[in-house]
């Protein structure tokens, strides 16, 4: 960051500051921009007045316990591996996690990319690998897009277990049935890319709050955060904005989204913390249903009941209804070396964010 940078900064949050006379509520959906907050060390620039909350953006944090159960049953078959991306791991289920499968000596690999995957299902022929593709709608057009190629190479022996959900559906959500207030929001820049801003377009038209697409820069999120305030305090009128065109157009990625179209429909799902929405979860359908792992497999996800051990505050956050610090647990019992709830867990969870990932600050 330049010194131009830093001052430019330095006076907007200046002028933030000045105009915020009364406590105000700014949710981020997106835990980057959770994690950003906590790597410039904005929260601390920023007057107390203003609250930044976290809501549901971190995709592991929010997927279901039954769904970690469902994973667990897959591994007890002998002919099964289990392939995952590192945050999944210690995520518990009702029945415990991949990290403690794996300890038993089940079948559980880490993958980091796509070819990774590939090259595991062509080298173990013997095995059905089951990848737990878990995440939002950023990361569905990847999984379409190696779904495809899976057909294209005639791939038997890979198989998918989907946790994809839909941010529109959960925005809904917060802003209609939690009960939980909120003055402004800041939309996933990384969703909205995909998208395009049409499922963040209703916060402001239907439920009349001022809502701005972001970016992931100090700049971005300083930008960003004073024209919330200046809707929110009644300086200018309240209006979406997206000040990441550098990144999102209104129609979002044609390409992307044909991918996610072909591939995949609409269905509900329940999210961890929060329980069933509609319409919030992408499955595959009925011209891929094939590589699906629950259908080939006989598996349910339902929902289990041990959402979250006892004491863990990670339900709350997850809706913005309360920031990590409040939890009794946190930075004693709970720590990114013995984390106890998937919010610090995760890479992307608001409790490592606010534990301190370090870097720079303004």
């Amino acid at each position: 960051m330049t010194q131009e940078e830093k001052r430019l900064i330095g006076k907007a949050v200046a002028q933030i500051n000045e105009s915020v006379q009364s406590d105000i509520r700014i949710m981020e959906v997106c835990g980057t921009h959770t994690h950003q907050f906590a790597r410039f060390g904005i929260r601390k620039l920023l007057t107390p007045k203003i609250h930044l909350v976290s809501g549901p953006g971190c995709p592991v944090c929010v997927t279901e316990p039954g769904y970690i159960d469902a994973l667990i049953t897959l591994l007890k078959r002998e002919n099964v591996t289990v392939a995952t991306f590192g945050d999944l791991l210690r995520v518990r289920g009702s029945s415990g996690s991949l990290e403690e499968q794996k300890s038993l000596g089940r079948k559980v690999i880490t993958v980091y990319s796509p070819e990774d995957l590939l090259d595991l299902a062509k080298r173990s022929t013997d095995q059905s690998i089951v990848f737990a593709a878990v995440g939002f709608e950023t990361t569905a057009p990847l999984y379409a897009a190696l779904i495809q190629i899976v057909r294209k190479e005639n791939i038997r022996n890979l198989f998918f277990l989907t946790s994809l959900k839909r941010m529109e559906p959960a925005i809904r959500f917060i802003l209609g049935e939690s009960g939980v207030h909120v003055d402004g929001m800041l939309c996933p820049g990384h969703v909205a890319a995909i998208t395009g801003i049409m499922p963040f377009l209703p916060v402001t038209i239907e439920y009349h709050i001022p809502a701005v697409i972001c970016g992931f820069e100090a700049m971005d999120l300083i930008t960003s955060i004073s024209i919330l305030c200046r809707q929110i305090t009644g300086e200018i009128p309240v209006q979406f904005m997206n000040t990441y065109k550098r990144c999102v157009s209104d129609a979002g990625n044609p390409v992307a989204l044909h991918l996610m179209n072909k591939v995949f429909r609409i269905s509900d799902v329940s999210w961890r913390g929060i329980g069933m929405i509609r319409d919030s979860a992408l499955i595959l359908n009925h011209h891929y249903e094939e590589y699906d792992a629950s259908r080939r497999f006989g598996l349910k996800t339902e929902s289990a009941p041990a959402a979250f051990p006892d004491g863990c505050e990670c339900g709350k956050v997850l809706i913005g209804e309360k920031t990590p610090d409040m939890c009794v647990n946190f930075r004693c019992l709970c720590t990114p070396d013995h984390p106890i709830g998937p919010c610090m867990i995760s890479s992307e969870g608001a409790c490592a964010a606010y534990y301190g990932v370090g870097g720079e600050k303004i």
